[in-house]
């Protein structure tokens, strides 16, 4: 439906067409937000002996989270008077907006996708360093040093592992020839990525967890030495925005590892009768709830040997891998 759809001429109804699939991603997404939240906390709490939320919006507080974002929602909506108004506004949309864009590049099953992207993944990547400008406009807008600061240590840390991020990715554009993530994933029919590219893989999950700013990496927010972080003057739905775009980046890149190192919807050997988003959505699971085990255990690093680590460790490492691959490449494929 989606070739069809894709190389059919334009028309009123396709696009009436592709709005209503794009709502439906945009629910699907809202709905992973909302009870990803409510999981990660369920998890967190029988990791650390609590009993996490269980008592609002009946069984097992199915409902908290839901309750969580009409609070949100209600409260009142507060700019300070000394704050780059029409940049504090405009910050909060301009660091949700690329992390959802960047799903439209996403094959969720060989079927299911919104693109046939050539340049797939460099559409990803570009898009995606745009969310670090809404993290430091709303800082810089606020009009405070505590989020300045916050901000500051944000672009500090995603710039930091944008390069290792990106060099660890080459080795699979040099095993497929391609960009298109399609591509990527239908060359993982006999053997996930994962496997000959471990190092890239390493360099890749560990690069992304920084970027997404989450634990032991989530030096942009610290309640103990900048108040809160780059968001510490944002309230209401403004700070809800914030919010909902770390998460939803959190699913492209979930969604990412699992295209180009867990072999997307392809299935493990004898089991192909069970469908391709199935595959998938197990594969993401599990790169989702590896990324909330690190949260419960990992301790935070100091700014020092964070930034230390993405140039002295990673992107050694992401070197390295290219010029294996390339020899590998070269002298034994």
């Amino acid at each position: 439906m989606m070739n069809d759809l894709l190389t059919s001429a334009p028309s009123w109804l396709n696009f009436g067409i592709y709005f209503m699939i794009a709502a439906a991603l945009l629910g699907v997404v809202l709905g992973f937000v909302t009870f990803g939240v409510l999981s990660e906390r369920k998890v967190l709490g029988f990791m650390q002996l609590r009993v996490g939320p269980n008592r609002l919006g009946g069984p097992w507080g199915l409902l908290q989270t839901v309750a969580d974002v009409l609070k949100l929602l209600l409260k009142e909506d507060v700019i300070p008077k000394k704050a780059d108004k029409p940049l504090f506004i405009l910050a909060p949309v301009i660091a949700f907006v690329p992390a959802f864009v960047i799903l439209a590049v996403i094959p969720f099953s060989e079927n299911l996708y919104f693109t046939d992207m050539g340049v797939g993944l460099l559409f990803y990547i570009a898009i995606s360093g745009i969310t670090t400008m809404g993290v430091v406009a709303g800082s810089w807008a606020s009009n405070n040093k505590y989020a300045l600061i916050g901000g500051m240590r944000a672009a500090a840390q995603m710039i930091s592992y944008e390069v290792p991020l990106v060099l660890s990715v080459v080795g699979v554009v040099l095993l497929t020839g391609s960009l298109n993530l399609i591509t990527i994933v239908e060359a993982q029919t006999a053997i996930w990525f994962i496997v000959p590219q471990i190092l890239g893989f390493l360099v890749f999950l560990i690069a992304s967890i920084a970027e997404l700013n989450r634990v032991p990496f989530d030096l942009p927010e610290g309640e103990s030495e900048i108040v809160a972080g780059y968001h510490v003057e944002y309230s209401g739905f403004r700070y809800a925005f914030f919010m909902l775009a770390e998460y939803v980046y959190m699913f492209a890149m979930a969604s990412l590892t699992t295209v180009l190192f867990l072999g997307g919807w392809q299935p493990l050997f004898g089991l192909g009768f069970i469908p391709g988003i199935v595959w998938f959505a197990l594969k993401f699971s599990v790169v989702f709830y590896f990324m909330v085990w690190l949260r419960g255990t990992m301790p935070r690093l100091p700014a020092d040997k964070l930034m230390g680590f993405a140039w002295k460790v990673l992107l050694p490492i992401a070197i390295i891998n290219i010029i294996l691959t390339a020899l590998v490449k070269e002298f034994i494929l």
